[in-house]
């Protein structure tokens, strides 16, 4: 079965390059460059990982369903989906809500929050670690009866649905601000204003988090402040997926007590021991005093990073679209070698100069990959993909050259 983000990636691109334009129209800057590029290259990683993590993830819901389920609920029968589909959206409400009050589960989910703008392209900056426990809090759909394909399609569904709400172009929307997911609600969840936090976790429904009291409206009277309490300062997706683990192991090592160092993974990701707060005091940021992190970059290289991402994107589209018909010891290696390639080509927008080498090794890397396609493609179409890619790899080499040779400019469109 093809991978309908294969369908729906070229959906999210147009719809993203309408923002863009509708933002430029209305004299409105809600895109760089360099934090597009993060975001969906952290998309890409999370759809890699996704090939062989789906396996584990579907294999202990059918599972479930198999060995649990207590009604024999039909596929055919139009209220089972309706059913399934209200259910899956309050499991996911729960499950996003203990992802911001469970450090463990922060540690997965704080991806998706560590862009410091707001667009459609946040959408897309999923977690490529979230599998590890997201399929606890779906089984009791399994247990329930609901079949798996019909608990596949509305996952999809509700997951679908959330992208249009991240943007900053559509205002209140009145009565469907109080029983669904909005824009407006969901720029509060991504809000680091003290009335911001811990808020607004539906997927579709709002009316989940005026029933458990986690709602609050967006203030007309107090922007909103993107992204997540201290900065990240990193583009690349493997600092974003791991930074809060890493984090947490730190901090576990340096508190003394044992009950101390489990709780640093249980309790709220704010918590601290009274020992650790001593020996590395954590400041308290001041809003007023935010500035997005946009390291200072040669004129052009933004630019240059947003095409070899679009065409990164083009190779891991492709990838999923292969993979069903891909053995692991084939699908392993170029699934590591597209995520690599991501790595390389953020770090290049966060240090030029000393990411450089790598930068030149990915591009050298897939000049000859694409050489070698172009010898084993089987059509006309084909081998003139592969030969444009050899040109767009070889070409770049030494207009990076160019690039690296422009002053930094803090300035830069990033």
């Amino acid at each position: 079965m093809l991978n309908p983000i294969v369908y729906a990636a070229p959906v999210f691109i147009l719809m993203i390059g309408l923002e863009f334009a509708w933002g430029r129209w209305r004299g409105q800057t809600i895109y760089r460059a360099a934090d597009t590029v993060s975001s969906l290259a952290a998309g890409i990683t999370s759809q890699l990982i996704e090939v062989f993590s789906k396996t584990f993830t579907v294999g202990i819901y059918t599972l479930a369903w198999q060995q649990l389920a207590l009604l024999p609920l039909r596929m055919d029968a139009l209220w089972v989906w309706l059913l399934a589909l209200l259910l899956y959206d309050l499991c996911y409400y729960w499950y996003h809500r203990l992802g911001h009050e469970v450090a463990l589960l922060w540690a997965a989910h704080a991806v998706h929050h560590s862009s410091e703008e707001y667009n459609l392209s946040t959408a897309l900056r999923q977690t490529g670690t979230g599998f590890l426990f997201s399929w606890i809090f779906y089984l009791p759909l399994a247990v329930l009866g609901v079949p798996p394909l019909v608990f596949g399609a509305v996952a999809l569904i509700d997951l679908l649905y959330q992208f249009w709400v991240h943007t900053r172009l559509v205002g209140r929307l009145g009565w469907f601000d109080r029983v669904f997911v909005s824009p407006s609600n969901h720029r509060v969840h991504h809000g680091q204003n003290a009335y911001c936090l811990d808020r607004n976790y539906g997927g579709i429904l709002i009316l989940w988090d005026r029933l458990f009291g986690s709602f609050v409206e967006e203030r007309a009277d107090e922007p909103i402040v993107y992204g997540v309490l201290g900065q990240l300062r990193r583009w690349n997706p493997l600092s974003a997926n791991l930074h809060v683990y890493a984090e947490r192991w730190r901090d576990m090592r340096m508190t003394a007590r044992w009950r101390d160092k489990l709780a640093l993974w249980f309790r709220h990701p704010g918590w601290r021991p009274a020992d650790l707060e001593r020996l590395a005091p954590k400041p308290v940021p001041d809003l007023r005093q935010f500035h997005r992190y946009a390291p200072p970059l040669p004129a052009g290289l933004p630019v240059y990073g947003l095409v070899h991402l679009f065409i990164q994107l083009g190779l891991g589209v492709l990838f999923l679209a292969l993979a069903p018909g891909l053995a692991l010891s084939t699908a392993l290696p170029l699934a590591l070698g597209l995520a690599a390639g991501l790595v390389l080509l953020t770090q290049l927008l966060e240090d030029p100069q000393a990411r450089r080498a790598g930068e030149m090794l990915r591009l050298i890397v897939s000049a000859l990959a694409c050489a070698w396609l172009l010898q084993a493609a089987p059509s006309a179409a084909l081998q003139a993909l592969w030969a444009t890619g050899v040109a767009v790899f070889a070409l770049s080499v030494p207009l990076l050259g160019v690039l690296l040779r422009r002053p930094l400019t803090a300035g830069a469109v990033q």
